[in-house]
C-alpha cells in the first residue's frame, strides 16, 4: 500500500539527524536564556479578606451578653475561642458581619432586649448566632426559627456553629455533656477566653442547682447541679494568676450547693483556692441560697475572715413571708435566712450581706409584703436587688393567680423608697482603708476599688493605681459608694505575679501565640514540617488527626491555616506539655 510519507522510519532514533544539536549543546544553550519571573499576586491582607470573603474565620463578630456573671464567663470563653480561631471581635455592631447574642432568661425585660436585638440584626442583614439560657430553655420560639443556637453546655463548639452560620447554614447544639452517664459541669475550664476585665477572672464552679423554684426559668436551661472537680478549678485559678489577674469571682446558680454531686463541698474548695491566691489579690464568693450554706456556717465564717477573701456574701431571701417562700418552693423559712445573716454578722465583723427580693409574687398579701418591708428596715442591707415579679412562660408560678400589675408596681416602688431611705456608709467617713483597684467608673471619672468588705470606693484615676492595692482615707460617702483619697506616704502594692494581659488579648494562648507568631508568614515547607510533627505526635499517642490538606489553597497553606487552627495546636500544647519544634 502506498505510504503518505516520503520515507519510512524503521526506528525512533531515526528522528534525530546529524544536523540536530547534541544534548550537550542544548544544555550549554540554556545558560544564555534569561528567565522572566512571573509576577505573583500579593497575598490579600486580613482586612481585604474580610470585605467580601465567605472563608470562615475572616469575619468580624460583635457579641452582646445579658445576665449574671456565669453568663458573662460563658461569653468570655466564646469570644476567646473565636479570636483564637481567627475571627476578629469588635465593639462596633455596625461593622460586624456576625452578631453573637448571649441571652438571659431570668426576667421578661432581658428576653425582650434579646428578641429586639435579633430583629435589629436581621434588619441590617447580619448573620445571627444565639446563645445563653433563652434558646436553651425555649429553642422552638418563633423568633428563633432558622437561627443557629449554641447551648449553655456547648460553648466549646462556638467556632463550629459560627463557621456554619457564616456559610449560611443553621446549626443547633443543645445537648448535655456527660461522662459515664454523669452530667458534667459544662465546657472545659482551660479553653481560651477574652476577659472583659483583664484583672478579673470569673470561674464557674458548677452549673445548675438542686432547687425547683416555681418562678425560675433558668432551671429549664441550666438543669440540675453539676460541679467541676476541685483540681480543675484550682488549676484554672493558678493559670489566671499567672496571666496577671488580681481578683477572682466564683460564680454559679448556687455556689452553696457546690460539690454535693461529686462528694465534696464548698469550704473544701475554698480552702484549696486560698492556697493559690497571691498576697494582695482577692477572692469574691458568688450567690448562695440559705439551705446549703446553713450546713457550713462555721467554716464559711473562717473563710470570709481570711485576708485574701472578701467579707461579702450574696444570700437571696426573695420574701420575708414563710407562706410566700413555700409557694416559691425555696426550701427554707425566714428564720433560716436570719440565722445565716445573724451568725455571719457576729463572726465576721463588718461583713457585707447582699440579698434579692421579689415584689408581687402570686398570692403575696399586704401582710406578706409588710413582713418584707420590716426585714429590710431591720437589716438595712447595703446591697439590695429589688425585682418586680414577671411570670416566665412554662414555670408553675406563671399558672398561679397573679397579683394585679399596678399592685406589683406600687410594692416595688415602696420597697425601693425604704432602701433609699438610709445610707449604709456614712459612718465610714474618716476611716483609712486598704482597697484593690480593678475597674473604671461608668462615667470614666474615677477608678473603682473595693475594700475588704467588697464595698465600692472611688479613687483618683491615676494609671499607676490600676491593678494595685492602695491605702486611702475615706472623705465622702454616697448610697452605693465611698470616695477615698490616697495616703501620700504609702506606696501602691502590686498583687499580680505577672503582667496582666492587654484588653482583648486571648487568655491561655500566651506561649502558643508567641510560637504561632514565628510561623505567621513562614514558608509552605516549614508549615508542612510543623504539621508533620503534629501528625507524628498524634500517631505516637494513638490520636486520630484529620488531614491537614483539606484546605490546599496557597493562602490557607501559609499563615491563615495556622491562624484558623491555633486552637487545635493549643490543645496539643496541654496534652504533650511542650511546643512543637521544627
Amino acid at each position: 500500500m502506498p505510504s503518505s510519507c516520503d520515507s519510512l522510519m524503521e526506528d525512533i532514533e531515526d528522528m534525530v539527524s546529524s544536523s540536530d544539536p547534541t544534548p550537550h549543546e542544548r544544555q550549554s544553550a540554556r545558560k544564555s536564556i534569561i528567565p522572566r519571573s512571573r509576577k505573583k499576586k500579593e497575598l490579600l491582607s486580613d482586612e481585604e479578606l474580610q470585605a467580601d470573603s465567605l472563608i470562615p474565620g475572616t469575619q468580624k463578630i460583635w457579641m452582646k451578653t445579658w445576665g449574671c456573671s456565669h453568663n458573662n464567663s460563658d461569653g468570655e470563653y466564646m469570644a476567646g475561642q473565636l479570636a483564637a480561631s481567627g475571627y476578629k471581635m469588635t465593639d462596633d455592631p455596625t461593622e460586624a458581619d456576625v452578631w453573637l447574642l448571649n441571652s438571659c432568661t431570668v426576667k421578661n425585660p432581658a428576653e425582650d432586649h434579646f428578641r429586639n436585638s435579633i430583629k435589629k440584626a436581621q434588619d441590617q442583614e447580619k448573620k445571627v448566632v444565639v446563645a445563653g439560657c433563652v434558646p436553651q430553655a425555649q429553642p422552638r420560639m418563633d423568633y428563633l426559627k432558622g437561627l443557629s443556637i449554641i447551648g449553655v453546655q456547648q460553648i466549646d463548639r462556638v467556632v463550629e456553629v459560627v463557621d456554619e452560620a457564616v456559610k449560611g447554614h443553621s446549626v443547633r447544639l443543645l445537648g448535655q455533656k456527660k461522662d459515664g452517664g454523669r452530667r458534667l459541669g459544662g465546657a472545659r475550664l482551660d479553653l481560651p477566653k477574652i476577659r472583659k476585665n483583664p484583672l478579673i477572672e470569673i470561674i464557674s464552679i458548677n452549673t445548675g442547682c438542686l432547687n425547683a423554684c416555681t418562678y425560675c426559668k433558668t432551671k429549664h436551661a441550666r438543669g440540675d447541679l453539676a460541679s467541676y472537680p476541685i483540681e480543675e478549678l484550682v488549676e484554672r485559678a493558678r493559670q489566671s494568676f499567672q496571666e496577671g489577674v488580681c481578683e477572682i469571682w466564683l460564680t454559679s446558680e448556687d455556689t452553696g450547693a457546690y460539690g454535693r454531686d461529686i462528694g465534696t463541698d464548698l469550704p473544701t474548695l475554698l480552702w484549696r483556692l486560698v492556697e493559690e491566691i497571691p498576697e494582695g489579690a482577692m477572692l469574691r464568693l458568688g450567690m448562695t441560697n440559705p439551705p446549703y450554706i446553713l450546713e457550713h456556717l462555721e467554716e464559711m465564717a473562717k473563710i470570709l475572715n481570711h485576708p485574701r477573701v472578701y467579707a461579702f456574701l450574696h444570700v437571696p431571701v426573695q420574701s420575708a413571708s414563710d407562706s410566700v417562700l413555700m409557694d416559691m418552693k425555696r426550701e427554707y423559712c425566714i428564720d433560716d435566712f436570719k440565722r445565716v445573716v445573724d451568725f455571719l454578722k457576729e463572726r465576721v465583723p463588718g461583713v457585707t450581706i447582699a440579698t434579692d427580693i421579689i415584689c408581687g409574687f402570686p398570692g403575696e398579701t399586704e401582710e406578706d409584703f409588710q413582713a418584707t418591708i420590716d426585714l429590710v428596715k431591720a437589716y438595712r442591707f447595703p446591697s439590695l436587688f429589688i425585682n418586680q415579679f414577671y411570670p416566665r412562660p412554662g414555670t408553675p408560678a406563671a399558672r398561679m393567680e397573679q397579683v394585679a400589675a399596678h399592685v406589683k408596681k406600687q410594692r416595688t416602688k415602696e420597697l425601693s423608697q425604704v432602701f433609699h431611705s438610709y445610707n449604709p456608709y456614712d459612718h465610714k467617713v474618716g476611716e483609712r482603708q486598704h482597697v484593690l483597684v480593678t475597674e473604671e467608673s461608668f462615667d470614666s471619672q474615677y477608678y473603682v476599688a473595693h475594700n475588704k468588705y467588697y464595698e465600692q470606693v472611688l479613687v483618683p484615676k491615676r494609671v499607676e493605681f490600676k491593678g494595685k492595692m492602695i491605702v486611702v482615707d475615706i472623705y465622702e460617702a454616697g448610697k452605693h459608694f465611698m470616695k477615698g483619697k490616697p495616703v501620700e506616704d504609702s506606696k501602691p502594692f502590686t498583687p499580680s505575679i505577672a503582667m496582666p494581659l492587654q484588653k482583648g488579648e486571648v487568655s491561655g494562648l500566651l506561649q502558643v501565640s508567641t510560637y504561632m507568631h514565628a510561623y505567621s508568614y513562614t514558608s509552605c515547607a516549614n508549615v508542612n514540617v510543623l504539621l508533620q510533627e503534629v501528625e507524628h505526635l498524634c500517631n505516637v499517642n494513638g490520636l486520630q488527626v484529620l488531614s491537614h490538606n483539606t484546605r490546599n489553597d496557597k493562602k490557607s497553606t501559609n499563615g491563615l491555616w495556622l491562624q484558623r487552627h491555633s486552637l487545635f495546636l493549643f490543645y496539643f500544647y496541654f496534652i504533650f506539655g511542650h511546643l512543637f519544634c521544627c
